[in-house]
């Protein structure tokens, strides 16, 4: 569903797994797009400190500090400028892979993030905390950074419940 504020966002599945595609157009270059998501120093402004190798089987680790929560896991795909997967989990968590793809257009880049989550999570939280994280890098590439947007997380987290609990029973 694209909703004006958010960005298209839709949710289906694979297999027993729950998809959530976040689509955005980002007013930057493909370099720049793929910096912001591979490296520490632009990680920090919009993720959470850490680094990725970006190799298959390299290691992915981002720690989000007070919040308690560590991602520790791997690289699963990567073709710089286009494609970067690795698992959204630790090493005691369910895998939860997330694939990034950029495409060139308009001048920017059309970025989309696609989550693929066990039955059982909440897919409206996972995704409404990512769409948040996505308003903080496109600020953050705009030399804007903003912190976590924690009200409009909320929101967003109940417009994405809905849609969730929509695609389920049809």
């Amino acid at each position: 569903m694209a909703d004006p504020e958010l960005g298209p966002t839709t949710f289906g599945r694979e297999g027993a797994m729950v998809t959530a595609s976040l689509t955005r157009w980002l007013e930057a270059s493909p370099d720049e797009v793929w910096a912001a998501l591979s490296t520490p120093e632009r990680l920090v402004q919009w993720l959470a400190p850490g680094s990725i190798d970006l190799r298959v089987g390299g290691a992915v680790r981002l720690d989000f500090g007070d919040s308690g929560i560590v991602i520790d896991s791997v690289v699963t795909a990567v073709t710089p400028l286009e494609r970067l997967d690795y698992s959204w989990s630790g090493p005691s968590d369910p895998p939860r892979p997330i694939r990034w793809r950029l495409e060139p257009r308009d001048g920017g880049v059309e970025l989309t993030l696609t989550l693929i989550l066990p039955p059982d999570d909440d897919a409206g939280r996972s995704a409404a905390g990512w769409a948040a994280h996505l308003e903080m890098l496109a600020c953050a590439l705009a030399g804007a950074p903003i912190a976590f947007p924690f009200e409009r997380f909320k929101a967003t987290r109940e417009v994405y419940r809905g849609q969730v609990a929509a695609q389920a029973s049809a």
